[in-house]
């Protein structure tokens, strides 16, 4: 930074808007205090460094920057005399960080009126105390607001969530359920079938070879291939007409149960070489409970499993003893929201993964990541659904040179162009009252850029809208997780 500094003229501030009604006292006051720099082309204060002086721009062009990833990206360039920048809020004292929040350069030779950040303070405390207590109230009772209602949104959803977790829960426990007692039943049939072979005229070789029969049977019915429902119809046809011509009764119930685990006629063909032809119905019968009670006990262990997966999802959703920072794989954050959002996405939303499976893990907050892509998953559900039709929503993973992208589009009516610049604002909503904070955009706006130096941006046109998360590859030097989203 390269300054030269002259003599302050009062006469000059005062033609400056914001301190064109001071009095001559106050105005020498403010020269006494303060200087005059002329800075030449370049930096002048970087974003993060100690706030220890308010600007006020008397010629020049001035340009602002925020840190975005590893990028500083333009937020306002002007040449309008008075504007200002810097330690605006040296007023409020400890009870902020006294730090810089944006960097500014300078393109041409620029002068500014220079005033250290506690002299900005004393004179807003004592000239404007009024002014300086609203200013205060507005701040904190922002800032209070956006925490309370941001816990709101938080609690909301959860309760969503919460919602969506015990209806797939609900489904795998009740099929559990059902099968345990279909299982019971079967099983006690197959004991009273095995007392009536076992007391009828069979000798110890044929006993024998059924159980053989019965062994091959369970290893075929967990083998078993799945077939088309066209496929299944035709075999269930050629196993009815096996079992009729062999005298079986009832073949038409027992056909789906053996096409299911994969037998056919030649498996049957098989059977009925082993055994007397007088003890092929009683062997079909055992062998019926037997694939019966296998495809019961497949049918526990999905539910169980699913029911298991779910717990696995929620407990990586909440990231449960989980260290709050460290490397993770953005699939797995992605898959178990996708998985808690289920029950909410509904048959009407057809969700796409497109996942570059290569990409390295990232260091991040991976809890408060989740709810970042709660917040963005919910929304492109409500722009389908609400809409009145069905969609799609793609996920999709990429590199971006040295920042990792997440995407997700969908194929809603988009978001109007006069409204695009303020979805990130606090307490922007376009639903009706009652049904929306207004501040889940901004809750993930802040998780991403403030929290984990990333950006989040969103491009729209009707049937194709994509917000974009881009996070940096590796922990930033300094400045990262320092602020704490509302």
């Amino acid at each position: 930074m390269s300054a030269d500094v002259t003599a302050c003229d009062p006469t000059e501030i005062a033609t400056l808007f914001l301190f064109e009604e001071l009095s001559p006292e106050q105005l020498g006051r403010l020269c006494a205090e303060g200087r005059v720099e002329r800075f030449a082309p370049g930096p002048v204060y970087t974003e993060g460094e100690p706030a220890t002086c308010f600007y006020v721009m008397i010629e020049g062009t001035v340009v602002l920057y925020r840190r975005v990833g590893g990028d500083d990206v333009e937020v306002s360039r002007t040449s309008q005399r008075g504007v200002y920048a810097g330690a605006m809020q040296a007023y409020l004292g400890d009870r902020v960080p006294q730090t810089y929040v944006n960097s500014m350069r300078v393109t041409e030779p620029t002068r500014f009126f220079v005033l250290p950040a506690q002299s900005f303070a004393d004179v807003m405390r004592e000239w404007f105390p009024m002014a300086a207590h609203l200013l205060e109230g507005l701040f904190f009772g922002s800032r209070n607001t956006q925490r309370a209602i941001g816990q709101r949104e938080r609690l909301l959803a959860l309760g969503s969530l919460s919602a969506g977790l015990t209806h797939e829960l609900n489904n795998p426990a009740a099929a559990a359920v059902r099968a345990t007692a279909a299982l019971r039943e079967r099983v006690g049939k197959m004991r009273h079938k095995l007392a009536h072979i076992a007391q009828g005229p069979y000798s110890r070789a044929t006993l024998a070879d059924l159980i053989e029969i019965q062994e091959r049977t369970a290893e075929r019915a967990a083998k078993a291939p799945v077939l088309s429902p066209l496929e299944a119809s035709d075999r269930e046809d050629e196993l009815t007409d096996w079992l009729d011509d062999h005298g079986i009764p009832e073949g038409w119930r027992v056909a789906p149960t053996f096409v299911q685990a994969g037998l056919d006629a030649d498996w049957l063909d098989q059977v009925a070489a082993a055994v007397a032809e007088d003890v092929l119905p009683g062997a079909v019968g055992w062998l019926n409970y037997t694939v019966e009670t296998e495809l019961l006990m497949d049918e526990i262990e999905d539910s169980t499993t699913r029911i298991s997966n779910l717990v696995d999802a929620a407990k990586q959703y909440a990231q449960l003893d989980r260290a709050p920072h460290r490397d993770v794989d953005v699939h797995e954050l992605l898959d178990s929201t996708l998985l808690m959002l289920s029950g909410k996405i509904g048959p009407r939303v057809r969700v796409v993964k497109d996942y570059d499976r290569s990409l390295p893990q990232v260091p991040a907050y991976p809890a408060e990541l989740n709810q970042v892509w709660t917040n963005l998953v919910d929304n492109a559900v409500a722009a389908i659904t609400d809409s009145g039709g069905e969609g799609t929503l793609t996920v999709r993973t990429a590199r971006e040179g040295d920042r990792l992208l997440v995407e997700f589009r969908d194929t809603g009516p988009g978001v109007p162009d006069d409204i695009r610049d303020r979805i990130f604002d606090p307490f922007f909503t376009t639903k009706p009252v009652g049904e929306g904070t207004g501040l889940g955009l901004d809750i993930s706006w802040r998780i991403v850029v403030n929290k984990h130096r990333g950006s989040l941006h969103v491009e729209s046109v009707p049937g194709d809208t994509r917000f974009q998360v881009l996070l940096p590859l590796t922990a930033p030097d300094t400045g990262a997780g320092t602020e704490e989203p509302a």
